[in-house]
């Protein structure tokens, strides 16, 4: 089982300091759907673990946050992609459980739920918290620079040895599908 880890906002869609509350708001970054369905093309199996700490805030409601997964999921389709599973982490901020990333909990229960390890399984991610999480089950954390992934690099440009960073979502899939990111295509192992 080959599987790639996605965080939502600012690597799949546009984001927002606002928060991305709505379908009407919900813009894919330009590329990056055409990367999720040729990984899927390709044998990949794609989840998305996503911080929605809007839900918590009450900016918005399941429904509105679900409409935007349907609508991820129709514009998938639509190309011959999908993503797998989704989990999220409706935390308000201030009151964050372990599932709210850097907190490890969705990727434990992402493995968990597979029955498998997350060593080397690409993750990918626009921020630091995105990073951290991925590292604490042993997954191989992914940089974009698109969404914070710049002010991301930026602020921590002293700390990123070892971590793959890539201008956008749809470069990460052309060098992992076409060899070039050899670390990020190893397999999990079985638990």
């Amino acid at each position: 089982m080959k599987i790639v880890i996605l965080d939502r906002d600012g690597v799949i869609n546009e984001d927002s300091e606002a928060y991305v509350k709505s379908v009407a708001e919900w813009q894919p970054i330009p590329g990056s759907l055409e990367a999720i369905a040729k990984l899927c093309q390709s044998g990949y199996r794609v989840f998305v673990a996503t911080n929605q700490s809007g839900l918590g805030q009450g900016l918005f409601d399941y429904d509105a946050f679900s409409a935007m997964n349907d609508r991820l999921q129709q514009l998938l389709a639509e190309l011959g992609g999908r993503i797998d599973g989704i989990f999220f982490a409706p935390d308000h901020p201030q009151r964050a459980t372990p599932n709210r990333k850097p907190g490890p909990g969705m990727y434990q229960d992402l493995a968990k739920r597979l029955g498998i390890t997350l060593n080397q399984v690409p993750a990918v991610g626009d921020s630091w918290r995105d990073i951290e999480a991925a590292r604490a089950v042993g997954a191989r954390p992914v940089l974009v620079r698109t969404g914070n992934g710049r002010e991301t690099e930026r602020r921590n440009a002293g700390k990123l040895d070892g971590i793959a960073v890539y201008d956008s979502l749809a470069d990460f899939v052309v060098a992992l599908l076409g060899g070039r990111d050899a670390a990020a295509a190893q397999r999990p192992q079985t638990a």
